[in-house]
């Protein structure tokens, strides 16, 4: 295949994989496509680890690293440390979470509800992970949710390495090139994770229009994508490649919570929903009794990123380690980040064979298409 994706990062098929597993990373690199490691699950000690295993097992192949520093959040400017991010969670939220895990039968105590699963600064930790980042051979560096840092453009473009961006609407693209950045990644609505609300049937064609008379930029479909004849669809709108998420949580490679996994692969496209229950901004997920209590008219809003993470992710990790033991009410509020495509998503397969299925499916799409017009 040969795409502009293609040939700006020495790939063979124009699919991207993001996933916070080394092993899918790997096995999709392998497989000629181009892993993306979630490097912001990490602590900067973790990321050297994780790199270092990626480069020992993809013998020179091309990968990347997706690391998140947020545009807009709680504290931003002010280097909040753990203490002072925990001092600002409202008693409102803490009681809410605490009734919602005991409604379910799990004990929740103070402590337990206000355990922390992330790193308090994300300003100066997103720095250091750039730097962990840039000691090893990635061939791109990913950003989400707003435009990334200066310094994270400069850094990069000193190394030779493109910057990507998530968009999610034009005016975001429109912003993005001008800031510098080298690749796009149009995010349409059905998307797991951190979504606009435009699908990504329209997201692309609009995103290459809005930004033609700034610069010529790749741009990459995301959003729902998890089959070759999507990825051939994305093409055929102007797109440079694919860049995927859900589909790889599923395979036996992935870091998904073992019962989480037996809910995706018995989800239909229906079975997600936008909630800012997780994050504080909205984000596609499967729908649980962990979202239905956030959507609730007696509910209270959603704290605003990374205060909501407080009180949702130590207690979403520690309730799907209930819910493998085989426990109803954790079961019930199980969720993960999914998105639309995941109702197509309904076996298991290692991550190679996925990228092989993405080809094929690509190749008869193509021919699909060709056999459309007439000699």
């Amino acid at each position: 295949m040969k795409t502009p994706i293609c040939e700006l990062l020495d790939i063979e098929i124009p699919l991207l994989a993001f996933s916070h597993c080394r092993d899918v990373v790997a096995a999709v690199t392998n497989a000629g496509g181009f892993g993306v490691l979630g490097a912001s699950s990490h602590t900067p000690e973790q990321l050297e680890e994780e790199l270092a295993w990626i480069d020992a097992h993809v013998d020179g192949k091309p990968y990347g690293a997706d690391i998140v520093v947020p545009e807009k959040f709680e504290g931003k400017g002010q280097h909040l440390d753990t203490d002072a991010l925990l001092a600002r969670v409202p008693e409102q939220h803490i009681a809410f979470v605490t009734k919602l895990l005991t409604d379910h039968g799990i004990e929740a105590t103070r402590e337990q509800v206000l355990r922390m699963n992330f790193r308090a600064n994300q300003e100066d930790e997103g720095e250091k992970l750039l730097e962990v980042a840039l000691r090893h051979p990635i061939k791109l560096i990913a950003n989400a949710l707003g435009v990334p840092p200066q310094y994270m453009i400069d850094r990069a473009k000193e190394a030779g390495i493109p910057v990507a961006a998530l968009v999610g609407a034009k005016e975001h693209a429109v912003r993005q090139v001008n800031a510098g950045v080298d690749i796009l990644i149009a995010q349409g609505t059905e998307a797991g994770g951190h979504c606009g609300e435009v699908t990504t049937m329209v997201l692309i064609p609009e995103v290459i229009e809005a930004i033609r008379p700034i610069r010529e930029v790749p741009v990459l479909a995301a959003g729902g994508i998890v089959t070759g004849r999507q990825m051939a669809a994305a093409i055929a709108l102007g797109a440079a490649g694919a860049w995927t998420g859900s589909v790889w949580l599923t395979t036996p490679e992935a870091e998904t919570a073992p019962y989480t996994v037996q809910k995706l692969l018995a989800a239909s496209s229906r079975d997600t929903v936008r909630s800012a229950g997780r994050t504080g901004k909205p984000s596609r997920q499967l729908k649980s009794a962990w979202t239905d209590a956030w959507a609730a008219p007696d509910s209270p809003k959603p704290l605003p990123m990374p205060m909501q993470s407080i009180i949702s992710e130590g207690n979403l990790r520690r309730i799907d380690s209930l819910a493998e033991k085989g426990g109803k009410g954790a079961q019930d509020l199980a969720t993960y980040w999914v998105g639309q495509g995941v109702g197509l998503m309904n076996k298991i397969k290692p991550a190679r064979e996925v990228v092989l299925d993405f080809a094929q499916d690509y190749l008869a799409a193509t021919e699909r298409l060709a056999g459309s017009l007439e000699d």
